[in-house]
């Protein structure tokens, strides 16, 4: 047990090897704690010699609250000059990183405990930066620049990838026209490990990030996951030519959907000259279309028919409507071999000129990406993990309010999705 006062002070600030010189209490200001350092000082870089105090400065940084009241510690730096006039090393400053780390206006602790914060808990920069008291870019410029040391120094932190799974994600509206800027997660989708984002969602992003990339490490996936994207599909016909692609089921039912909905607002208006209505008979089986077969009651699927014979005199939104649960019928069949005979011979029935134009549409998608729709029978990997590493970027965004800066946007996302080893954040040292 310590009765010193001074040593009761120091082992409060919990600093190693420094002295406390005061303790100044503001009015309605932080607490500011005036500390220098106490180990023994560090001899001369060119001569080996002893070195004397030349001068000492004193810079003020933000930490950790104190008592629920912010702080501040005041640390007067010792600049030490050669005792040998000869040497050519003149004066040198006495710099600690265990008390604050070089271009930092944060002390290291707080440095890292503002990263954990922001970056794992998802706190947003304005709310952290109150508690501590001190300005938004304070807190933010330290996030970086421990966040990106955490998340891109760790070798570890990207394994063996079995499962790669693309997906682009909103990054924001820049611009005086608000243009719409996007984002491509690559996420590991057996693990569900957001990997990295790169900026833009056409081929070329994903691409160099792959080829940056082990070639060994490219070897080990053997299955690429994605929408039904051309430039995705580039980028692994490109980089991984060896891997399985796979065609994501929710994707295609969904996009069965859209060409169903197309055709029913097709029909509406050149069957009553407007948009649907309330009472119109198709906007009103609007969502019963969409839904699944089996999920209709007896009395859901009475009304879809009765609605139908109202407002589809020619049968082409019951086309549409049997074409989309036949697709959906896709993912019943266990045998790959089967389900690729299945998806190609639906493609060819599906382009007949009898049928509406959006079936032939949907027919020609089924048609070109009939390889990867198949594929999911030999795996069942989905893009699902990738959708998740984007709703958790999301949750990111939201607490920042949205992002204009790539590299805060992107360093935030892996500290919160990329599942970064925090045990190395002690240990790290800021870039």
């Amino acid at each position: 047990m310590e009765v010193d006062p001074t040593r009761m002070c120091e082992l409060l600030v919990g600093l190693p090897e420094v002295h406390v010189l005061a303790v100044e209490d503001v009015d309605d200001g932080p607490l500011v704690v005036h500390i220098e350092q106490a180990g023994a000082r560090p001899a001369c870089a060119g001569c080996g010699g002893p070195a004397a105090v030349k001068d000492r400065q004193v810079v003020e940084l933000v930490d950790l609250p104190c008592f629920g009241r912010p702080a501040r510690l005041a640390w007067h730096k010792f600049r030490l000059a050669c005792d040998d006039d000869d040497c050519a090393v003149a004066s040198w400053t006495w710099d600690d990183a265990r008390i604050g780390a070089s271009r930092q206006a944060l002390s290291d602790r707080a440095g890292r405990w503002v990263t954990f914060q922001v970056g794992g808990n998802a706190r947003s920069v304005s709310e952290v930066a109150a508690e501590l008291g001190c300005s938004w870019h304070t807190v933010n410029n330290a996030v970086v620049d421990y966040g990106e040391a955490l998340v891109d120094d760790d070798p570890g932190r990207i394994g063996a990838v079995e499962a790669l799974g693309l997906d682009e994600a909103a990054f924001c509206r820049a611009g005086p026209f608000r243009t719409q800027l996007w984002s491509t997660s690559i996420v590991d989708v057996a693990a569900g490990q957001l990997l990295d984002v790169v900026p833009g969602r056409s081929a070329a992003g994903p691409a160099g990030w792959l080829a940056r990339q082990s070639p060994a490490w490219r070897a080990a996936i053997r299955w690429a996951t994605l929408d039904l994207s051309g430039p995705y599909r580039v980028t692994f016909d490109t980089m991984l030519p060896d891997a399985v692609q796979i065609a994501d089921p929710f994707h295609l039912i969904r996009l069965a959907n859209q060409r169903l909905d197309e055709c029913r607002r097709r029909v509406q208006n050149q069957t009553l000259g407007h948009r649907g209505r309330k009472t119109d008979p198709l906007y009103r089986a609007r969502r019963l279309l969409t839904r699944a077969d089996e999920r209709l009651a007896d009395s859901g699927r009475v009304r879809l028919r009765g609605l139908l014979d109202a407002g589809d005199p020619d049968g082409e939104v019951r086309a549409c409507w049997h074409a989309k649960e036949v697709v959906r019928s896709i993912y019943d069949h266990t045998d790959p071999e089967l389900a690729l005979a299945f998806v190609t011979r639906l493609g060819v029935d599906l382009q007949d000129p009898d049928l509406p134009v959006e079936a032939n549409m949907l027919g020609r998608t089924l048609t070109r990406w009939r390889h990867q729709i198949a594929a999911w029978h030999r795996s069942h990997h989905t893009n699902g993990p990738t959708e998740a590493a984007n709703n958790l970027i999301k949750r990111v965004k939201r607490a920042a309010f949205g992002f204009s800066n790539f590299r805060h946007y992107r360093i935030r996302a892996l500290l919160y999705a990329g599942r970064p080893n925090w045990a190395l954040l002690a240990t790290i040292t800021p870039r």
